[in-house]
């Protein structure tokens, strides 16, 4: 971009009232700097400012060419009468690594020994350094170089955290209630403008879906409280349900928190959010990134009858009562020594969960990152001075309980566990680093996280990652304009980066949308492995996987580590018998239900590991089971398998990695190769009895056992948004599990969905074949809904074309995806006929294809939350009921839901995924 293209740029953004976009190039900014220079340019004084105030730091292009001019301003190359040689120092050590860093070590090291001081001292304050950078001061060091023994015993003594001011014992906050009941990511970073999420201040225009009263309604409270933080609040709910949005915190900081540079535009920190049931487990880690405070208020409570038991209403609930009041515009203190919430002088409740001594050290920092990357640095520092590291760092806490045993996430954490006591297994809530395995960052994030990676100054992925892998699944279904533009600079640069991408930025193969959870699904080749994806769904059938903010995956590409307390384990068996004609998903379902029956409606998965005693379910199928536990508000799930299945699974994992391969995907370090090398190794520790599959200890404590009966599952289970509920806080919360017959075979249904990362292979077979018993039954297929089926991969689709399946799906479509001419735009109308879709996410994202306003749709996918797949119409509110891919066939067909006659008769005979539970011991 040149100078004229920027300020024609600039015009245009003004029409849609926002500020200049912050710049990136190296071009634009080289011209700038050449105005700056000529003392008689027309442009020089916009330039200055643009060059001050409107660069990004890091490692970006523009970062660059920025610290290389105020180098020379340093050296006295250049003189800018604005910018002083201090001043310059100034901006330098606001730019956060990379290029800057560089610079500094130049200067540090040079032979000028006031620039050589000064310098120095700007370095004393930064954190991030990479190896290279290290790699300098040790040599330096090592030669003599006095400045670099300076810097290396500060670093030790890890002043640049030290001297940074404490946190402020009082902080005054005024409250917002945002929503009532579960707030979604998408009410503060809806997935319809993902394209917009790296343009921060035009991001944050969509922050409440757009809604601008509530907009001005904040803004106004914060004009009448200019002395306080304002917090927002998911009353009688979760807050941050759904996924972890780091755009969606992004926008809460960018709204209501503090600018963390004033040299760095719209990129705020430090947000105050919380719920009363808390804050989702994947959401609360991205305010840590970003130094926020995410608080439980616990400020509505099951009310007691006098013998202490839960008071229910007409229909069975819980009756809550209110233990004080958060409405908006209610002034309260948090009190950060006593740990304490306070309305004036009164208590109103304990918030040290809330500030644990990390989560205090990430608000000092000013975030996680600053304090993962300290630590990092005085660790060297101090190896480098062969002295050891005084404690400055909060001790990571280490639970230990002797004679207890370990579940199967307290196992995996002890094996990856870095810098732990040696010799001592830790138990849950310990605080751990560990090692990560496999990493995925997905399209409609990937974008924050190539902007978070040159933040933080990175340039290539760790080399203990196993494999990393950007899909391009949240796009797939409309190839528009906002995607060409975004999409091959993304895969360009995480290319460049050293993951496998889903598209090859020299377009040698054919470009994959494969739905990410899949592809990572297939690229775990160990049950001991640890996974990091930027999605909530990230959640395998093999090892534990988390799902994690764009943040946390740029932390986990650069580093190979993640930091968190090991979670608590509930433990989930089955008995009895899956009767022929339902699905696992009915089985999925029903887990939910009888768990939150089991335990008077608390939820006793939220926010926990679900160890599920899965046995005799291959990879694919138990998939199933752990991808719907995001639903469940879990943080993970693990999938305890028999050796034979887990085999049964790396089999299958090896098979679709090497199509990887043989298509060109892989890269010159052979990734993919490395992890079917790997996969053959496990396979042999298994068979050899070396090292079985992933068992818990017998012994082990969970939180709570949960026990499935699969006998009393007698017909389909479908989750239902409830959207009529009187109460507010019951609506959309996957918590309402209903048995088909509710439904009495009358509710009409206006689409159906058969797709998302919920569906493997079998679901597609599935839907052919209820297609030829329709027809064998009626003598035609006519549809009274559309039905749209979008495939999670092309592997299946390959397969489904090699076994005669996808023939049939073609006799009964009226549409079908041609990647040689993808959409251009986004289907508004749909007919009563198939659409078979391009694989990927489809309308399960929301952020490209949605169903008809108001329209009753019947899915397999996984979010059911309000405006996701269906908004409402001023008719009527738009609702997405979730259940199983026969039942949702089998309501298209129809345009209303079955009864459970005609549901058996439409899948007698049909391969349904079968499960019996396990007969052997899954426990050690």
């Amino acid at each position: 971009m040149t100078y004229n293209d920027y300020i024609k740029e600039i015009e245009e953004r003004k029409g849609e009232g926002l500020h200049p976009k912050p710049i990136d190039s190296a071009e634009l900014l080289s011209e700038i700097i050449a105005q700056i220079k000529d003392t008689s340019n027309a442009h020089r004084k916009d330039s200055l400012q643009f060059f001050i105030y409107n660069t990004l730091p890091g490692t970006t292009p523009a970062a660059g060419a920025k610290a290389k001019f105020l180098k020379e301003i340093i050296l006295g190359e250049s003189v800018v009468e604005e910018i002083t040689p201090a001043f310059a120092f100034e901006l330098l050590s606001h730019m956060k690594g990379g290029p800057s860093i560089k610079v500094l070590l130049d200067l540090a090291l040079g032979n000028d020994t006031n620039i050589a001081s000064e310098a120095a001292k700007v370095l004393k304050t930064q954190v991030f350094l990479y190896d290279a950078d290290m790699a300098r001061l040790e040599e330096a060091y090592n030669a003599g170089n006095a400045v670099a023994k300076d810097l290396l015993e500060s670093y030790a003594k890890a002043e640049f955290f030290t001297k940074l001011p404490e946190v402020d014992e009082e902080i005054d906050i005024v409250t917002f209630i945002a929503g009532v009941g579960d707030i979604s990511t998408d009410l503060l970073s809806p997935g319809g403008d993902a394209h917009s999420r790296s343009d921060r201040e035009l991001h944050g225009q969509c922050i409440f879906e757009h809604n601008k009263e509530m907009q001005k309604q904040l803004s106004e409270l914060k004009a009448a409280h200019p002395d306080k933080r304002v917090m927002l609040i998911a009353e009688k709910g979760t807050m941050g349900v759904g996924s972890s949005r780091m755009s969606g915190v992004n926008n809460v900081a960018l709204w209501t928190g503090i600018q963390s540079s004033p040299y760095v535009p719209f990129i705020n920190m430090a947000p105050i959010i919380a719920g009363t049931n808390g804050i989702s487990p994947i959401f609360l880690t991205t305010v840590g990134v970003t130094g926020g405070i995410g608080i439980d208020l616990k400020n509505w409570v099951k009310q007691k009858d006098a013998d202490g038991n839960t008071v229910v209403n007409a229909d069975g609930e819980p009756v809550l009562e209110q233990t004080y009041s958060v409405e908006t515009g209610t002034v309260l203190t948090i009190n950060t020594k006593e740990k304490k919430l306070y309305n004036g002088d009164k208590e109103l409740m304990n918030i040290s969960p809330s500030l644990t001594p990390q989560k205090v050290e990430f608000i000092k920092a000013g975030g996680s990152y600053a304090v993962v990357f300290g630590k990092k640095l005085q660790t060297f520092a101090a190896k480098t001075l062969g002295i050891e590291a005084p404690q400055v760092y909060a001790a990571s806490k280490e639970i230990s309980k002797e004679g207890q045993g370990l579940t199967a996430v307290e196992k995996i954490f002890n094996k990856n566990a870095v810098g732990t006591t040696p010799g001592k297994t830790l138990h849950a809530g310990s605080d751990v680093r560990v090692e990560v395995n496999i990493v995925g960052s997905q399209d409609t994030t990937g974008l924050m996280t190539s902007q978070e990676l040159e933040a933080m100054a990175a340039t290539t992925i760790s080399p203990i990652v196993d494999g990393a892998y950007q899909s391009g699944c949240h796009t797939a279904s409309v190839w528009d304009k906002k995607a060409q533009a975004n999409i091959p600079k993304l895969m360009s640069f995480m290319n460049d980066f050293g993951l496998i991408t889903a598209r090859d930025p020299k377009g040698k193969y054919h470009a994959m949308t494969d739905v990410i959870h899949k592809v990572l699904n297939d690229i775990t080749v160990s049950d001991w492995d640890i996974i990091i994806g930027g999605d909530s769904h990230t959640r395998m059938s093999k090892g534990v996987a988390f799902g994690a903010d764009s943040g946390t995956v740029a932390l986990a590409l650069a580093t190979g580590e993640a930091s968190m307390p090991i979670p608590e384990s509930v433990k989930v068996t089955f008995t009895g018998e899956m009767k022929s004609y339902m699905d696992f998903r009915d089985v999925v379902h029903a887990t939910q239900q009888q768990m939150l029956k089991q335990f008077g409606g608390e939820n006793v998965f939220q926010g926990r590991v679900i160890e599920v005693h899965i046995g005799t379910l291959n990879a694919d199928q138990a998939f199933t089971f752990t991808d719907w536990t995001a639903e469940m508000k879990a943080k993970a799930s693990i999938c305890i398998s028999e050796d034979e299945t887990l085999i049964e699974s790396l089999e299958m994992a090896k098979g679709r990695i090497q199509i990887m391969i043989d298509k060109g995907m892989d890269n010159e370090k052979q990734v993919l190769a490395g992890l079917i090398a790997k996969a053959d190794k496990r396979i042999a520790e298994i068979r050899s009895g070396e090292k079985p599959a992933l068992k818990a200890d017998e012994n082990a404590k969970y939180y709570a056992e949960v026990v499935v009966d699969l006998d009393v599952i007698a017909e389909p289970m479908i989750a239902d948004p409830d959207v009529n509920n009187e109460d507010v806080s019951k609506r959309y919360t996957h918590d309402t599990i209903r048995p088909l017959s509710y439904y009495g075979g009358t509710k009409k249904v206006d689409l159906g969905f058969v797709g998302s990362c919920m569906v493997h292979k079998g679901d597609m077979k599935i839907l052919a074949q209820m297609l030829k018993n329709i027809e064998a039954q009626q003598g035609k297929v006519e549809f009274n809904a559309p039905l749209v089926v979008a495939p999670p991969t092309y592997n299946i689709v390959d397969e489904l074309k090699a076994e005669g399946d996808w023939e049939v799906l073609q006799k009964y479509s009226g549409f079908e995806f041609d990647d040689n001419n993808p959409k251009a735009a986004a289907r508004t109308k749909y007919e009563n006929m198939l659409y078979l879709e391009r694989p990927g996410c489809n309308l399960c994202m929301g952020n490209q294809e949605k169903a008809e306003p108001g329209d009753t749709v019947m899915a397999t996918s996984t979010r059911l939350f309000q405006g996701r797949v269906v908004k409402d119409s001023g008719e009527k509110k738009g609702e997405s009921l979730l259940s199983s891919t026969p039942v949702v066939v089998l309501s298209t067909v129809l345009g209303r839901t079955p009864n459970l006659e005609e549901y058996e008769k439409a899948v007698e005979g049909i391969d349904l995924t079968k499960f019996k539970p396990s007969h052997k011991l899954l426990a050690n």
